[in-house]
C-alpha cells in the first residue's frame, strides 16, 4: 500500500497518484467502456477501480469507485450516451441515481478490504481476487437495483407486460456485459498485479533514499 490509516492517507505523493487514476476513469468511461471487438463489447472502465483499492485500500478503492460511478451517471443517465440507462432514470431518478454511484463505490471499497487482507499472505491471489470481485458487485448490485425499480418502469410504461419485456432485454444485456466484465477484469489481473509492484517498488525506493548531505554541515567522516 502506498499509504496506511485515513489520517496519513491524504498526502501530497497519494493525491498526485489519485489524480492519475481519477484521469485514467474519465478517459477510460469515454473511450473504452464499450468497446466492440468480434461482435462483443469489451470494457476497460472497471480496470481503475481495482487500481484504486490494491494501491490505497478501502479508502481508494471506494474513491475511484464513486468517481467512476459518477461519471457513468452523467454520461449515461444525463447525457443520455446509453439509452437504456437514460430510460430507467426517467422511471425512477433517485433510485437509478442511487445504483450508478453506489454499485461501483461499493465495488472499490470491498475490493480493496480484500486485497489489503489477502496480500498478507499472496499479492498475486488478491490481484486476482480483486480483479473477480468489482465487476461481479458490480453487476450484482445493478442487477438488484433494476429489481427494485421495475414496479417503477411498469407505472411509467403503463403495462406491467411492456414491464416483463423491457427488463428481460435489460437484464440479458446486463448479464453479457458482466461475463466480458468479469473475463477482461481477470486477464488483465497479471498485467495490474505488476503495475502494482512497480510502483510500490519505486515508492519504496524513494521512501528510504537517503537524504543529500548538507554542504554547510561539518563531515563526521575522517
Amino acid at each position: 500500500m502506498l499509504s496506511s490509516g485515513i489520517k496519513g492517507f491524504f498526502t501530497a505523493r497519494n493525491i498526485s497518484y489519485l489524480a492519475v487514476l481519477l484521469a485514467l476513469v474519465v478517459v477510460l468511461q469515454l473511450f473504452a467502456s464499450a468497446i466492440p471487438m468480434f461482435g462483443v463489447t469489451l470494457n476497460f472502465s472497471l480496470i481503475p477501480i481495482i487500481l484504486g483499492g490494491m494501491f490505497f485500500g478501502v479508502l481508494g478503492g471506494g474513491i475511484m469507485g464513486f468517481a467512476s460511478g459518477l461519471v457513468t451517471f452523467i454520461t449515461t443517465a444525463l447525457m443520455g450516451m446509453e439509452p437504456s440507462t437514460a430510460f430507467l432514470f426517467n422511471a425512477n431518478p433517485a433510485v437509478l441515481t442511487l445504483i450508478c454511484i453506489g454499485k461501483t463505490t461499493v465495488a472499490g471499497a470491498i475490493a480493496g478490504l480484500l486485497y489489503q487482507i489477502i496480500a498478507r499472505k499472496n499479492s498475486y491471489v488478491a490481484a486476482y481476487t480483486s480483479s473477480f470481485v468489482v465487476p461481479i458487485l458490480n453487476t450484482g448490485i445493478y442487477m438488484l437495483g433494476m429489481v427494485l425499480m421495475k414496479g417503477d418502469v411498469a407505472q411509467f410504461l403503463g403495462t406491467e407486460a411492456t414491464a416483463n419485456v423491457v427488463f428481460t432485454a435489460v437484464l440479458s444485456l446486463i448479464w453479457l456485459n458482466s461475463v466480458l466484465e468479469i473475463a477482461t477484469s481477470v486477464l488483465l489481473a497479471p498485467v495490474v498485479h505488476r503495475i502494482v509492484l512497480i510502483v510500490e517498488t519505486q515508492v519504496g525506493k524513494r521512501t528510504h533514499k537517503k537524504p543529500a548531505a548538507d554542504p554547510a554541515q561539518p563531515s563526521l567522516e575522517k
